[in-house]
């Protein structure tokens, strides 16, 4: 077949498997997701809506209620994420993801639903603290999932579009609180209490839909034919860094310290003519410590994870408390609950948007330098308000620049950390530290603020500052570590690796060490 041909028919089937993975990945996570992000964000509608006078909560109580969820899985830190959120992404590969995570968000929705037959803050904490144990796997389970999906520079596109039901999830949610409140008495039950009951009945509805529909894998996606199976497992394969060279014989031989690599993918030269390039699939890549120590070691992690951190808490802070937020501004009832739908609509824009630009660039880290100001400002408008209206634009900046970072911060490190079982691990504890930014989201907005919340704002404010200052060092860190890849001072990783592969210690692939590696800013 003639070059050009070749290049027509790869464009060609790429874009006919891409819009199919889309079609048929993206949707069932997108509603996992809202599902997630409605069943976390509720319990600030159904406080406008009576929780607070029914369960007799008074005071700080009801920042306990919501840091419940904190105490395990947010901010007793080890106990929890760390014990959640890693070994359910070690478990995502046996157990595969289309069973996994739906039985993840099944769970979530059960408790939901249990949510709206408590009656004291007891029930309530205890619900809480449950709800936030389920939720542990979900998020680092869904990025991994699309890392083995998709190839690293397509990945932020289809993580913003499921990203931003989140923000939909937001306008959704209060739609939805509004129409169930007009349930109020229904059966006995107060109007919040179908709130929980209802949304947490959709969300198994959603987990149905989800388990039917996601594959497993791109090799066992039976909604492409056997061409495109074999052809997204093939373009998927190229974009992993090479393993080491073997023999005809099976014997292991040394890697060529002066492989190069090629525009699209890497490639390997050997001298002997019987030696073959060979790589480790994420199907044949087994669990390895070395690989789990690798990622917890790794300065990306924690850079990238304090930066969300500061990001989690002006995230969660927002979808919780926006309601009351806008409900201080002279909103009641009804109208208190339309009037957080409109924040939502440019926040889902721009983070699909900012998704688009980033994979064409192949950037995450500066589109994050250039939308966190936009939030930042948001809450320096916030706080320096004097009028109802000033206020009620600010939080259109918050949620502007805030929801756009969140799916470039998540990219970064399944496109910088290779080998799945590291892969899974940085993401994971990524979130586990970030997580702990929902402790501190609780309680920075008490009663004793309404209706300015300066302090809760200025709080939020400090922690968008600092994500800001560590992602500019992680981009710092890897234009100094491509920079030391270029110029030749990393092929003793090479060797390393060679050693370690000879002896029996690793069986995992090179990976991110490979110094042909670059990574994303």
């Amino acid at each position: 077949m003639p070059s050009q041909e070749i290049v027509d028919y790869e464009r060609k089937m790429t874009r006919r498997v891409l819009w199919k993975l889309d079609c048929h990945v993206l949707p069932p996570l997108a509603l996992l997701w809202l599902a997630n992000f409605i069943d976390r964000s509720n319990v600030g509608n159904a406080r406008i809506a009576g929780l607070e006078t029914d369960t007799h909560l008074h005071g700080n109580q009801f920042n306990t209620v919501l840091a419940g969820a904190c105490l395990v899985t947010r901010s007793c830190y080890f106990l929890s994420y760390m014990l959640v959120e890693m070994p359910s992404n070690w478990i995502l590969k046996r157990l595969g993801a289309n069973r996994w995570l739906p039985i993840i968000v099944c769970a979530w929705g059960i408790v939901t639903t249990l949510t709206g037959l408590v009656h004291n803050l007891g029930g309530i904490l205890a619900i809480r603290i449950v709800l936030g144990a389920c939720e542990g796997g979900l998020l680092p389970g869904m990025i991994l999932y699309l890392s083995t999906i998709y190839k690293r520079h397509e990945l932020q596109l289809r993580v913003g579009i499921f990203y931003a039901s989140a923000s939909l999830s937001g306008a959704f949610g209060g739609l939805l609180a509004t129409a169930i409140l007009k349930m109020d008495g229904i059966g006995g039950l107060a109007g919040w209490r179908w709130i929980f009951i209802l949304e947490g009945i959709c969300t198994i509805l959603f987990c149905l839909v989800a388990a039917i529909y996601l594959p497993a894998d791109i090799a066992s996606a039976r909604f492409l034919t056997t061409e495109e199976r074999e052809f997204a497992v093939a373009r998927f394969n190229l974009d992993l860094p090479p393993k080491l060279a073997q023999g005809t014989d099976g014997e292991k031989n040394s890697v060529d310290i002066n492989e190069k690599e090629k525009p699209s993918e890497f490639h390997r030269e050997n001298a002997s003519e019987d030696l073959i390039s060979s790589r480790v699939t994420q199907e044949e890549e087994q669990f390895e410590w070395k690989e789990v120590m690798r990622g917890v070691l790794d300065v990306q992690t924690w850079l990238t994870g304090f930066a969300y951190f500061g990001l989690i808490v002006s995230l969660y802070s927002y979808s919780l408390f926006l309601p009351t937020i806008v409900a201080g501004l002279g909103y009641t009832g009804s109208a208190a609950q339309l009037h957080t739908v409109p924040p939502y609509v440019p926040a889902v824009v721009l983070t699909v948007f900012i998704a688009f630009l980033s994979d064409r660039f192949r950037w995450r880290g500066p589109f994050i330098l250039i939308c966190l100001p936009i939030a930042i400002v948001g809450y320096i408008v916030a706080i320096t308000a004097e009028t109802d209206t000033g206020r009620y634009a600010a939080v259109f900046l918050m949620a502007t620049g805030v929801y756009p970072s969140g799916p470039s911060i998540l990219s970064i490190l399944p496109n910088n950390s290779n080998g799945h079982y590291k892969r899974a691990t940085t993401t994971a504890l990524q979130l586990a530290i970030a997580n702990c930014g929902g402790f501190v989201a609780t309680f920075a907005y008490t009663p004793d603020q309404a209706p300015k919340y300066i302090r809760g704002h200025t709080i939020v404010l400090s922690f968008l500052i600092l994500a800001w200052i560590l992602i500019a060092a992680n981009v710092c860190y890897c234009l100094w570590e491509n920079k030391a890849r270029a110029d030749g001072r990393r092929q003793h990783n090479l060797i390393q690796y060679q050693e370690l592969w000879n002896s029996g210690r690793t069986s995992a692939p090179i990976g991110d060490r490979h110094p042909d590696f670059r990574f994303t800013l």
